[in-house]
């Protein structure tokens, strides 16, 4: 069973040897961040919304102009279509062949506002396209961390395990040595041994965690997962406080994208209202042609026509009043939520402080669990040197150390995700 033992301890070092031959790029969260941003898929998908919108944009704008169009007929018969007896001697007829073309262009005078209206609902969408935009940016950006700060603390446990990994194979060394003298009972050689297994087998499952995590970091960053790495190491002394991230939210508001979407959608509700009266307006438009035809006397023939037309909607009003009722609620709604989200704002931005505030005193409190059950640790060691306390007892206090320091792992990473949250939602 030791020989076991040792064979997969040396084919996991072997194994863990062999990983950087194989020239992995190592990143950094500014690196991390600027790579998903340059290749993950949400974000060309919203640079192609906005470039839709862009174009809805332009295509309103076409509406100013003149709508130019040309039609063009012929036609032929066997007989002509119109025959008139002029006298007993002469005989006249028309529409037997001919051709009729011509071009035409209406330019809209007054349309209640609809085309002006219009423009401004295109350019309300391509603001919202780009506020959307800066919103996957900063989702893409919340999730590289969490995968970045995944594989960071994955790798901060792999360190504690080979802490406790020498640490237990200098302990079994003494206690191979006490039984081999006599003075110490199998039972703790076993003892020690039992636990260098557990140890082996978290470290399994923690570097198939870690296997899984680079590979949903590079497949979001657009790298190759066997073939990179993060380059962070967290450290033992306390990270700064996060007092200086503090900012006045109801000033932090007009920052967000979250804000800035409910002023548009409250913005395009009342231009849709303001559509809707359009469409119960009159509308003027004026326009002129070139007509050509060669059908009636038989003779070429062309001329230039003028017009102007006046349109109104008289039974339009009938369903239109009640359209235009139904968007003025839209506008009241749109109102309603633009409060209502704009207080739920405020309180998300003081529950995230809260938050990084708690992260923080997580870390403290970690942080003096590490060195407690490490002196705890160290007294142990000296206590069963002394024979005055059993292997049990200093096996507790090891796993103690242990979970204190991935404990201390786990409260950092998560600080730093929760100050991400905050400063974006302030905004920042």
């Amino acid at each position: 069973m030791k020989s076991n033992n040792k064979n997969i301890l040396l084919l996991l070092m072997l194994y863990t040897c062999v990983l950087p031959v194989k020239g992995q790029n190592v990143y950094t969260l500014d690196e991390c961040i600027e790579a998903a941003l340059q290749n993950n898929v949400r974000i060309k998908n919203a640079d192609n919304d906005l470039k839709m919108a862009e174009h809805d944009k332009k295509e309103a704008f076409t509406k100013y102009f003149p709508t130019v169009s040309a039609v063009g007929s012929g036609f032929i018969a066997n007989e002509p279509l119109v025959q008139m007896q002029m006298s007993p001697e002469a005989k006249m007829s028309m529409l037997k062949d001919g051709v009729v073309g011509g071009v035409s262009a209406a330019l809209p005078l007054f349309t209640g506002g609809q085309i002006v209206n219009g423009n401004k609902l295109a350019k309300v969408g391509v603001e919202v396209k780009k506020l959307q935009r800066k919103q996957t940016d900063n989702e893409v950006r919340i999730t590289v961390e969490k995968y970045f700060w995944q594989v960071v603390m994955l790798k901060e446990k792999l360190k504690t395990v080979s802490t406790v990994e020498k640490q237990l194979e200098r302990l079994q060394y003494d206690v191979q040595s006490s039984v081999d003298a006599g003075v110490t009972t199998r039972n703790d050689l076993l003892q020690v041994q039992l636990k260098r297994n557990d140890i082996l087998s978290g470290k399994i499952q923690l570097e198939n965690s870690l296997s899984l995590s680079l590979s949903l970091l590079g497949q979001y960053i657009g790298a190759q997962s066997d073939s990179i790495d993060v380059a962070f190491s967290v450290s033992d002394e306390l990270p700064q406080s996060p007092d200086e991230l503090l900012c006045n939210h109801l000033e932090a508001l007009e920052r967000t994208n979250e804000y800035g979407l409910l002023k548009q959608n409250l913005k395009a509700s009342q231009l849709q209202y303001k559509m809707a009266i359009g469409k119960n307006l009159p509308t003027i438009a004026i326009g002129g042609g070139y007509v050509y035809d060669n059908f009636i006397m038989g003779q070429d023939q062309s001329f230039w026509v003028g017009f102007a037309t006046v349109s109104v909607p008289i039974s339009g009003w009938w369903g239109g009043t009640h359209a235009i009722k139904k968007q003025k609620l839209s506008v009241c709604n749109a109102e309603n939520t633009l409060q209502d989200n704009r207080d739920m704002l405020v309180i998300g931005m003081q529950n995230s402080w809260n938050n990084v505030n708690d992260a923080y005193r997580q870390i403290k409190i970690a942080h003096l669990s590490i060195e407690q059950s490490a002196e705890n640790l160290r007294l142990n060691l000296d206590y069963y040197s002394a024979g005055t306390t059993t292997m049990s007892e200093l096996l507790d206090a090891q796993t103690l150390y242990q979970q204190s320091r991935d404990k201390y792992v786990e409260a950092y990473t998560n600080y730093e995700l929760k100050k991400r949250e905050y400063l974006q939602a302030t905004g920042r």
